[in-house]
């Protein structure tokens, strides 16, 4: 058997995206190498895999906030785990707001994963009805964000 090592660098910067985002488990798939960190006196995981053994993963499900049964009709969806910005920087205006008016590839708000800053782009033109998150929110994948009518 093959001797595991371990990316303790990528170890700690997964612990870190744990706590900055309140999650309680957090997996990282990189070629063949999977990692698998959580918390609450559990044990951070290495596996190496061959493709050929792998099963498919199955689709992450969102889970649904208590007392809802689906996101709001023209909701935008959160693409990632990580941190909302409003913002380009502190104090700086909203990308946009409840009443903005955006075109389809516009930005809406910054998702910051694993230190990096994503965009997320308007998926279509329309009028921004409702904006669901604050400037520094934690996010979950499939958590509504905003929504464009």
């Amino acid at each position: 058997m093959p001797k595991l090592e371990i990316d303790e660098a990528l170890v700690r910067k997964l612990a870190v995206l744990l706590e900055e985002t309140g999650l309680t488990e957090l997996e990282f798939e990189a070629g063949q190498q999977r990692i698998r960190v959580t918390r609450g006196g559990t044990v951070a995981a290495m596996v190496n895999s061959t493709p050929a053994s792998m099963a498919p993963a199955a689709a992450p499900v969102p889970a649904a906030a208590p007392g809802s049964e689906s996101p709001p009709q023209n909701a935008v969806l959160s693409p990632m785990v990580g941190t909302a910005y409003l913002a380009a920087e502190p104090g700086a205006a909203p990308f946009v707001s409840a009443g903005s008016k955006v075109a389809k590839g516009d930005t809406l708000l910054i998702i910051e994963a694993m230190k990096v800053m994503n965009p997320l782009p308007a998926p279509r033109a329309g009028t921004v009805s409702q904006v669901m998150v604050s400037d520094g929110m934690p996010v979950e994948f499939g958590q509504p964000l905003l929504v464009i009518d």
